[in-house]
């Protein structure tokens, strides 16, 4: 086909200087925009009647006039942005990459301009991203769509639009669930993931698009969804800190050293400014106050069905589409949905069984998921024949160090969050491990007897026990099985021990003990707020002094006499009696210990300066927890490191091949029975030992080194003479 030639219109017509002039004063040049327009549609009619054969460039240029100045002729140009979108959408397999990516940039510069709203632009582009064969074009589009929903969410969250797009999203992923050959909702998935990447999106529908996608029939579709939940919270917090680092004093110290040395013009000054301006907001930004962002995992409609489904639907069923590496992450998921929420799902704890042996690949990654699908709700019977399977498998005397490190790991944080899971007569055949030359398996046994002294030390030997444990059994109750422990203020002991060691500071110093009433005042300082001074509506104290001794009766007859009153206390004393002298039901009378610090919270009013104290002695209390060696973090919420389960890398012992390779490795580039400062000698043979140069000084440039050496004491001389002697016998 032949290329239309251009018209002597377009020769002539110079577009930029005609675009300049309309922007400038568009009444004026309205009638040259019209002609320009009519020519424009021209051109689109001959371009749809003969696509493949038209002369492209042409219609860019004219493409790229009417989008920079329809602004300025809005009734006109009302129909320009449907033209360019039906173009985009019939004909994008078809057009040259030049005119489709021209269209594009078109569409998106209508947009900057506010021609168009944001909805139309994805309506537009979305379904072009799904069904288009150009990687190019699909980049290029991505790129749009992250880009412009970014933009609309700059300074405040568009809820309208955001809401809008995430129902598009929503019917995509949801339109192509059932059919395995559907890859349309991967597209949604990597959009809604980088939006929360970037934080623009963190509410629950944008949870609820990739829950639709971990559920999909096609198993890209599905690993994107899977890989959201599992990975996408850690690398929103890494772009975080990233962003956070950003150091804008390089670029500020640069442009004041040129402002002190160039001359000085008005570009160089808004730079300064910028400059100045991105300090000052960063600034600003260290005392903002932090937004919430809760974990994806968090926001789930319905945590236990979502597991449930996932179960069924891709572990359950054998399904032969599903590699093993996907097998594992939908488990890895299962597990820490278990795990987060504290859900049930009976049937995961027998799928685990038939791959917990030291010979299945990626055997790490099932003992983490094993421990992660573990909590306080989870029936010990189901967790049984794990750990005696996991037992027997890994920690045996036959097998290597690894695998035994990495099966009483597992085993210690399967036990961590379900303790009851283990029996006494396993538990102290593992613990005979700590005695091991392995030093992984010794640390990863002593590290199980560390964690039964805190939750249950009746279950280990004696001699295992450690002497707090053991003064601890009197006063813990034994485990059972669905007891939660009473909730309490944190860090109230500590608050309470603090007080008790500043009343001893004060009796050791000579001093009475302040009244309390001084320490509240001195604890409210700089809270004080302002008071109503009527007092008609408040309490009044009145005395109590002679309350005790008050009896109510309803009548003379049912009041209690003196032999009753000695009978009841001598009732009391039996009792009490009873209590001490009965060993095997043991009653306490008085508070338990656990509990008393709490006697603080019920008669003391806490003063920000109090909860300031409490602050600061949790963070060293925390601090202090973290360094300390032996110390068994029972978190559920947080995810299994697979690390903490192979334990700590030592090197092997190598072989006589092995160390003869390592140091043939070391003496590649070296000369035979060379050194260093043989290969500098050989390289510059003018180079001489500072003993060689003392040989060629003048002599009155070693006179006073040689006074020096006559003026030594005896000591002196005794010990150099003595240091020559050694260095003698050593060969040197």
């Amino acid at each position: 086909m032949v290329k239309r030639k251009r018209t002597a219109l377009e020769k002539q017509t110079n577009l930029p200087s005609l675009q300049n002039q309309i922007r400038r004063d568009p009444p004026s040049y309205r009638d040259d925009f019209l002609i320009q327009y009519r020519h424009y549609e021209s051109q689109r009619d001959i371009f749809l009647s003969q696509p493949e054969g038209y002369d492209s460039d042409a219609f860019i240029e004219q493409l790229s006039f009417i989008t920079h100045v329809a602004d300025c002729y809005p009734e006109v140009t009302k129909k320009f942005p449907q033209d360019l979108a039906d173009l985009l959408l019939r004909h994008h397999n078809t057009l040259e990459t030049d005119l489709r990516e021209k269209l594009v940039q078109c569409l998106v510069q209508l947009r900057n301009k506010d021609v168009i709203p944001s909805t139309a632009l994805l309506q537009t582009l979305f379904p072009v991203l799904t069904t288009t064969h150009s990687k190019q074009l699909r980049t290029q589009l991505y790129q749009s769509i992250v880009s412009d929903i970014r933009n609309a969410n700059a300074k405040t969250k568009n809820h309208k639009l955001n809401k809008t797009v995430q129902g598009v999203l929503f019917n995509v992923v949801e339109a192509g669930k059932d059919s395995p050959d559907a890859v349309v909702g991967l597209w949604a998935v990597k959009v809604t993931r980088e939006l929360w990447r970037r934080n623009i999106w963190d509410d629950a529908r944008t949870v609820e698009i990739i829950k639709e996608a971990s559920l999909s029939a096609n198993a890209k579709v599905m690993s994107g969804g899977v890989r959201f939940f599992l990975g996408v919270d850690k690398e929103r917090e890494e772009m975080d800190e990233s962003s956070d680092e950003e150091d804008y004093n390089e670029s500020l110290g640069k442009l004041r050293h040129q402002a002190g040395i160039n001359k000085k013009t008005k570009k160089k000054q808004t730079q300064m400014d910028r400059a100045i301006e991105k300090l000052k907001r960063k600034e600003r930004n260290k005392h903002k106050t932090t937004v919430l962002n809760f974990s994806a995992l968090h926001l789930l409609h319905d945590p236990q069905g979502f597991a449930d489904n996932l179960y069924s639907m891709h572990l359950a069923k054998s399904n032969a589409k599903l590699s093993m590496e996907q097998k594992l992450l939908v488990l890895q998921l299962v597990s820490r949905l278990i795990g987060l929420h504290k859900l049930t799902v009976i049937g995961i704890y027998s799928y685990l069984l038939k791959y917990l042996t030291p010979r299945q690949r990626e055997v790490t990654r099932f003992l983490v998921a094993a421990a992660q699908a573990t909590h306080d709700q989870v029936p010990p019977d189901l967790l049984e024949p794990i750990i005696r399977k996991i037992a027997d498998e890994f920690v045996s005397e036959g097998v290597s160090g690894e695998v035994a490190t990495a099966g009483l790991n597992s085993i210690r944080e399967i036990c961590a969050r379900q303790p009851l899971a283990m029996n006494d007569s396993l538990l102290q055949d593992l613990t005979t491990y700590k005695g091991s030359k392995d030093k992984g398996v010794m640390m990863a046994a002593r590290s199980l007897i560390g964690l039964y002294r805190e939750v249950a030390p009746e279950m280990l030997k004696r001699k295992d026990r450690g002497k707090t444990a053991t003064m601890d059994m009197k006063s813990k109750e034994k485990l059972r099985f669905g007891e939660e422990a009473p909730g309490t203020i944190e860090g109230l002991d500590l608050l309470e021990k603090w007080y008790e060691e500043q009343k001893q500071k004060k009796i050791e110093e000579g001093g009475e003990n302040a009244d309390e009433e001084e320490d509240d005042d001195q604890g409210w300082e700089g809270w004080d707020v302002e008071s109503d001074s009527d007092d008609s509506g408040s309490w009044v104290g009145v005395s109590s002094d002679d309350e005790k001794d008050i009896e109510i009766s309803d009548s003379e007859d049912e009041k209690p006499s003196a032999k009753n009153k000695k009978s009841k206390a001598d009732d009391v004393d039996t009792s009490e009696k009873m209590d001490v002298d009965d060993d095997d039901k043991p009653k306490e009378s008085a508070q338990p210990e656990q509990d008393s610090f709490m006697n603080l919270a019920t008669t003391r009013i806490l003063t920000p300066a109090d909860l300031a104290n409490i602050a600061k002695m949790r963070a060293a209390a925390d601090l202090q927890k973290a360094s300390a060696k032996n110390t068994i973090a029972l978190k559920n919420e947080e995810a299994v490191d697979q690390s903490i389960i192979e334990g700590p890398k030592t090197r092997g012992k190598s072989d006589k091949e092995a160390r003869l390779a390592a140091v043939m490795e070391g003496r590649e580039g070296r000369e035979k029975y060379s050194s260093k400062r043989g290969k500098v000698l050989a390289e510059k043979p003018h180079s001489t030992t500072n003993k060689e140069k003392a040989r060629k000084k003048n002599f009155l440039m070693t006179l006073g080194q040689a006074k020096r050496k006559q003026k030594r004491s005896l000591m002196e001389h005794r010990r150099i003479l003595k240091a020559h002697v050694e260095k003698q016998k050593k060969g040197k």
